[in-house]
């Protein structure tokens, strides 16, 4: 029976232990470049089985957020190298989180004040953090987005693509591609947010095509040992809904188990919120999510996430609902969250005043134990 602290195989990767560090967006990247700050923070805990980093934008376009790290420049490429090189040095392993927010974006973080972009003309009912000249920040509306053009949809595809790849340079050991919490390829797939009548709208199977193209692009880049997906069936994050979550998610299943994947990550219940959570006609049951992914033969670890602590993850594992646990905000007051579960350590509390944006307070001066 596996705990913890046990090791595992996922993909091409070996970790230490199956509690994961999930992606946890922090804003103290300026100009998208991961800094110093960002070298130490990452470093500190690294004695994750695996560190997911914050979601990072594959494109300038792909940005909703200010001071978010990116990916798609040479400075920044160069900045996460740092970062992985500290983790890999501490003895831990880290994925890159690839994302494109889509609608969920105000036009002054837009490459020349553009509308951002969406499967659909359908603003979304959502906030961009946005940092002013003068360093005060805010949450504010997002923009009214435009529908991408079909043309546009294949040069998205490639640019998660080649996202994969400046990953592997800057010397990740793999990529999780961000299909949850209401941005871009989440909004693809959701009947509510997605109206589209072309090859990408309506149908399920149509909806989930963008999602399949990303995924198989970047597979083929960067091999599918290498690659994973995030996954929030019912979450409501950035106003997204659809009618029929079971029926859809199921079918994602299904057909995800075809790519040999490191691993599926789901998120259960709403982000950060209630785990019991859903939409639909029906309570969400993801055990026959789960069970759908294997009787596919599907071959990724399955990891859970949202609100775990340590006995609800130790039960997880120990009925075998999953294979790897993800802490959030756990990690975020712990940065030795490993050790403090193995010896049941009393966890840090949470200063929620500093999670976006700032310096070091609240980011990397958590005292470990006994500091």
């Amino acid at each position: 029976m596996a705990n913890l602290f046990d090791p595992i195989t996922i993909g091409d990767v070996t970790i230490e232990n199956r509690i994961i560090m999930a992606p946890l967006m922090r804003n103290r990247s300026p100009e998208a470049v991961p800094n110093d700050l960002n070298i130490e923070y990452y470093r500190q805990r690294a004695s994750a089985g695996l560190i997911i980093s914050e979601a990072t934008a594959i494109t300038e376009q792909g940005q909703g957020y200010s001071n978010a790290p990116g990916i798609y420049s040479n400075a920044s490429v160069e900045g996460w190298q740092q970062v992985t090189k500290a983790v890999h040095e501490a003895g831990g392993k880290i994925f890159c989180q690839l994302v494109h927010v889509g609608r969920v974006s105000h036009k002054s973080l837009q490459p020349f004040g553009d509308p951002p972009v969406a499967p659909s003309a359908l603003q979304a009912r959502a906030k961009s953090f946005v940092v002013y000249s003068d360093m005060t920040s805010d949450f504010i509306e997002t923009s009214m987005p435009r529908a991408l053009k079909p043309f546009e949809i294949s040069g998205i595809i490639d640019d998660y693509r080649r996202a994969a790849a400046r990953a592997m340079e800057a010397g990740f050991d793999g990529v999780e591609i961000h299909a949850a919490n209401g941005y871009l390829v989440d909004q693809f797939l959701r009947s509510g947010s997605n109206k589209r009548t072309d090859l990408y709208g309506g149908p399920l199977e149509n909806r989930a095509r963008f999602m399949f193209d990303i995924v198989g692009a970047i597979s083929r880049e960067i091999g599918s040992g290498r690659t994973a997906i995030r996954l929030s069936p019912v979450a409501p994050s950035n106003d997204v809904h659809d009618d029929n979550p079971q029926v859809l998610f199921n079918y994602l299943a299904s057909q995800l188990s075809a790519y040999d994947l490191a691993y599926i990550h789901i998120i259960e219940g709403a982000t950060g919120g209630d785990r019991n959570y859903h939409q639909g006609p029906r309570p969400f049951d993801y055990e026959e999510m789960r069970q759908t992914y294997y009787r596919t033969d599907g071959s990724g670890a399955w990891m859970v996430n949202n609100g775990y602590d340590r006995q609800l993850a130790i039960d997880a594992l120990e009925k075998e609902r999953a294979d790897l646990i993800s802490f959030g905000r756990a990690f975020i007051a712990n940065p030795d969250l490993v050790r403090r579960l193995r010896i049941n350590a009393q966890l840090n509390a949470l200063d929620q005043r500093t999670l976006f944006g700032g310096d070091a307070k609240g980011y990397s001066d958590y005292p470990p134990l006994g500091g």
